[in-house]
């Protein structure tokens, strides 16, 4: 993470930037990550900045973050996701949830400067991590984090599941926490694993996942890892799409048989 060394906090570039780009080639509802306050709130140092207080450095990170977001949605996103990997490595770092609880009243503070329509069109993205192959924070129990997540203030929820070694439990506590007006989209595909899943593979997932979350709040999405930030060659292009794939017609084999119930 770079670190702050004078103020004031701005944005060099903001992410709606890329939906330009992407614009151009897709022709289907666009989704737009962003990082989170509560992970650029880490930039600033532990010794105050002269001349620049941290309760200053943080209204202008709220401040930035909100641009950006509405940018991306001025523009059109279905959806703006925040991505907030650093949730559960929190739990690592300080087991006594108190660095978490810092996370998410920080993440709320800048969720609650948009209205109940536009968190509607706000998710959260959690995961373990996915740089180069590895992860940061999978040995870190869910049920740590989990419940503290759906605390946030967002419409949308972006689970990494498939990698997990106990989805069934994770899926329990999601259910037991998951509020009336939120969405969870579960990961169905490892980004990280090398083989490719099948379809049928990816159906037995999403039917997994049905019978925990109501089906008018359930979706399904990737794990983390295809492009990270510090290797973005492990996986390649046709590898992505062949994993995308699996999982679009995986989804679709599930909603026929969830159909017909």
């Amino acid at each position: 993470m770079p670190r702050l060394t004078a103020g004031p906090f701005r944005y060099r570039r903001y992410a709606d930037a890329y939906m330009d780009v992407a614009r151009r080639y897709a022709h289907v509802p666009l989704k737009q990550a962003v990082i989170s306050p509560s992970a650029l709130s880490l930039m600033y140092p532990a010794d105050p900045l002269p001349g620049y207080a941290r309760e200053a450095f943080i209204e202008d990170l709220l401040r930035e973050h909100e641009t950006e977001v509405r940018r991306c949605l001025d523009k059109g996103a279905h959806v703006v996701q925040v991505d907030f990997t650093e949730g559960r490595l929190a739990m690592k770092i300080d087991p006594s949830g108190g660095l978490l609880g810092s996370f998410i009243d920080l993440n709320n503070l800048a969720l609650s400067r948009f209205s109940d329509e536009e968190r509607r069109r706000i998710g959260v993205h959690t995961c373990p991590g996915g740089d180069c192959d590895s992860t940061h924070s999978a040995d870190v129990d869910y049920a740590e984090l989990l419940p503290s997540l759906f605390e946030l203030k967002a419409g949308v929820f972006y689970v990494a599941l498939a990698g997990e070694r106990e989805p069934k439990r994770a899926l329990k506590i999601i259910r037991e926490h998951l509020k009336p007006d939120q969405r969870v989209f579960v990961g169905v595909v490892a980004t990280i694993d090398p083989r490719v899943e099948t379809p049928e593979e990816v159906r037995d997932r999403v039917l997994r996942a049905a019978e925990y979350i109501p089906l008018d709040q359930l979706g399904t999405t990737d794990d983390c890892g295809y492009s990270p930030f510090s290797d973005d060659t492990s996986t390649s292009r046709e590898t992505a799409f062949a994993k995308i794939r699996s999982r679009v017609l995986g989804t679709q084999l599930a909603a026929e048989i969830l159909g017909e119930r």
